[in-house]
Formats: structure tokens, C-alpha cells, sequence
């Protein structure tokens, strides 16, 4: 039977950067909000020779997501997600930012774990952001409520948004919604290794694309001039890591977080060590 392979945040990027890789091997089902660059992503990926379907797809949204999954379904089995869909802070508030990355990730993954079978697995993007941040500022004990009860989730992250000011919270909600996807991948991965699945979780560094562009002036910019690598990693480096963790060769790949960013992380920590 067809494997199928879902796509979230395939528009562009790292999303579409992966639909080119897996065209060849998988159907795809590719997922974005962004209606008229899915179209066009879908369409540029025609020629794979395996079926390609472009559903629209907002990630917030439990009852969109389960329609995706159904799409799937349709095609044959379900084989791997790659659930690339998120903004950055420079794309919204930081309500919008907490309720797409972390909301939308529970949102994915549920659907995955309903209906995948068995050696399926999927990779979830955080961010070298959830690096950055001191495990004590972190609210860890509130992440359970993403899937428990996600309105209350949502107040407990906007309180813990509330420490810094206004100007800083969309940044602070997407290191906090990045930890929770890094979490989540680590805690799900005993649940989902019940039936079977694998749950991993990869963390990017500044990457070259509209989205990694976005955060240049911000910072961004700064950090891949500092890196051990001192370049912007491309989304085809991010693509290939994540084809493999869904892969065939990865079957003992769970329950964790890979960062890829350059040695951004290890430079900042081997920098302060030495400041001490």
C-alpha cells in the first residue's frame, strides 16, 4: 500500500524543503495556512510521480487538523509527519505566537498518534530558543495543560509572558512555546512507543528562510556571526535531518531533541563558562 507522508507548514521553508525529498518515495499531504503558496508548493511538486494533495490547514484548529489526517488516510498508510507549521515573534502577538507552536503541536500530534500505525514516526520543530532559556523560568508544571485543558494552558503561559515587558513577549512566548514542543516530544515519547510510534523533536538555529529572516534584526543576525559555524544554516540541512529522523534508519530514535543551529548554543555556553 502507498505511504504517506503529512507535511505541516509545507508552503516554503523547511516544510517544503522536506516535500522535495520525500516527493519521490511518499504521497504527500501538504498543510499550510497560506492558501495560494500551498497551491502553488503543491503544484511544483506534480511531477514527483507520487499523489500530492494540498489541504488548507490552520494548526490551531483540532477539527482542520483531523480533516488533514483524513486526507491521509484516503491515500494509503500513514507512514511519517512532519509537522514544520509555526511563526516567529515577529509574526504576531504573543498569544498567537503560544497557540500556534504549542496548541498547534499538540493539535498535530494527537491526530498523528490516533491514527498512525505501527513504526510510523514524527518530528515536531522547536527552535534553539528552548536552549536559551533557564530551566527556572520555564513553566514546566503548566505544559500538561496544553492537551488537558488548553484555555487554561494559554492563561498560565500568558501570566508567564506577564514577567517581561510588553515589547519582549512575543519573544518570550516563542522560547516558551519551542520548550513546550521540546518537552512535549521527550514526554509523549513512552505513551507514543506504546503503539508503537516515535516522537522526536529537532531545534534549528537561524535558518535561511522568510520566516528565519524575519528574526535577523532581532538578533538573530548576531548569533550566526558568533557561531562556531558563522553562517545561516539553509533549509535543506534542516530538511535532510528531519527526513531522517522519520526514516527507516532512525528506529531507535526517540523521545529526544537534536540541535542543529551551527554551535550557536554550545558557543554562548563555552563563552559564559569562560566569563565566569
Amino acid at each position: 500500500m502507498t505511504s504517506v507522508t503529512v507535511i505541516t507548514g509545507a508552503a516554503g521553508g523547511m516544510g517544503l524543503a522536506v516535500a522535495r525529498i520525500l516527493g519521490p518515495r511518499d504521497a504527500l499531504v501538504l498543510a499550510d495556512v497560506r492558501r495560494d503558496r500551498l497551491d502553488a508548493a503543491a503544484a511544483a511538486l506534480a511531477d514527483t510521480g507520487n499523489p500530492v494533495r494540498a489541504v488548507h490547514c490552520d494548526v490551531t484548529d483540532a477539527r482542520a487538523v483531523a480533516e488533514l489526517f483524513e486526507t491521509a488516510a484516503g491515500l494509503g498508510t500513514l507512514r511519517a509527519v512532519v509537522h514544520a507549521a509555526g511563526v516567529s515573534p515577529s509574526m504576531g502577538a504573543a498569544d498567537y505566537v503560544m497557540a500556534t507552536n504549542a496548541i498547534g503541536t499538540v493539535n498535530v500530534n494527537e491526530a498523528f498518534y490516533a491514527r498512525a500505525g505501527q513504526g510510523a514516526a514524527i518530528v515536531n520543530v522547536a527552535s534553539m530558543a528552548a536552549h536559551m532559556l533557564p530551566d527556572e523560568i520555564v513553566p514546566l508544571a503548566a505544559f500538561p495543560l496544553a492537551a488537558e485543558d488548553p484555555d487554561a494552558f494559554l492563561a498560565e503561559m500568558t501570566a508567564a509572558c506577564a514577567v517581561v515587558p510588553a515589547e519582549a513577549r512575543s519573544g518570550f512566548a516563542y522560547a516558551i512555546s519551542k520548550s513546550f514542543v521540546k518537552w512535549y516530544s521527550s514526554a509523549q515519547s513512552e505513551r507514543f512507543n506504546g503503539r508503537g510510534l516515535r516522537i522526536v523533536s529537532i531545534s534549528p538555529g537561524s535558518v535561511d528562510t522568510e520566516m528565519g529572516r524575519l528574526e535577523e534584526q532581532a538578533g538573530a543576525g548576531a548569533l550566526v556571526a558568533d557561531a562556531a559555524v558563522p553562517r545561516w544554516g539553509t533549509a535543506e540541512e534542516m530538511a535532510e535531518l528531519m527526513v531522517f529522523c522519520v526514516g527507516p534508519t532512525a528506529g531507535y530514535l526517540t523521545g529526544t531533541d537534536i540541535l542543529n543551529d551551527g554551535g550557536v548554543i554550545a558557543s554562548i555556553r563555552e563563552r559564559a563558562r569562560r566569563r565566569q
